[in-house]
């Protein structure tokens, strides 16, 4: 007698073509990946906060004291201190960062104060050329070098011009004539005293070092 055939389990034909499949894998994956960006995007805006574009607190240190100030964060260094500190000794000429006429120490480097963000320097040291005379009135040796070796004429580059010479000479004690060159071809006299200003920058590094000025 024959036995009753055995069980066969039938599995259904998948009705799912393979390109649809491979699409569907896509789609997925672009999914996932949108997801992902999105998570980073929520995530980087929850980073430091955003501040402006009104007036936020800003502190400087100016020639040894502290300025409080009240500035938008787009104000430049030198709009601070020129319009909302009233030190006006550095002067605005060019306003793009290329004549040297705002120029300002920061932290031992002189930077184009025209071309810093205040908001950037908080928390450094900033010279200005109304910082540089003594507290008795007597003029900083450089200062002093070019009135007596008369470098200048309209005086609007002036003030860029000693803070320049001042932070070269406190770098290099001992600058040579070429070093000295170097070392001031980032300002611009329109005058053309060019050749003045050489000869007070010498006459500084004498009177610096301790000799005689001559």
């Amino acid at each position: 007698m024959a036995s009753p055939p055995s069980e066969v389990c039938i599995i259904p034909r998948m009705t799912v073509s393979r390109r649809d499949f491979l699409k569907s894998a896509g789609v997925s994956g672009l999914a996932t990946a949108v997801t992902s960006a999105t998570v980073k995007e929520v995530e980087a805006q929850t980073g430091p906060a955003v501040i402006g574009p009104g007036d936020v607190p800003v502190s400087l240190m100016v020639n040894g004291k502290r300025l409080d100030l009240k500035i938008e964060p787009r104000v430049t260094l030198l709009d601070a201190i020129r319009n909302r500190a009233d030190l006006t000794g550095n002067k605005r000429v060019c306003d793009r960062g290329t004549c040297g006429a705002c120029t300002m120490i920061v932290d031992g480097r002189t930077v184009y104060a025209c071309s810093t963000l205040a908001i950037d320097v908080q928390g450094k040291s900033i010279r200005t050329v109304d910082g540089l005379a003594a507290a008795n009135g007597a003029l900083h040796p450089v200062q002093q070098a070019f009135v007596d070796k008369d470098g200048l004429m309209c005086g609007f580059c002036t003030p860029g011009f000693v803070v320049a010479t001042v932070a070269l000479l406190e770098k290099y004690p001992n600058a040579t004539d070429e070093q000295l060159r170097r070392g001031l071809d980032g300002n611009i006299c329109r005058c053309g005293t060019f050749v003045r200003v050489m000869e007070a920058a010498q006459q500084a590094k004498t009177t610096m070092r301790g000799g005689r000025r001559g």
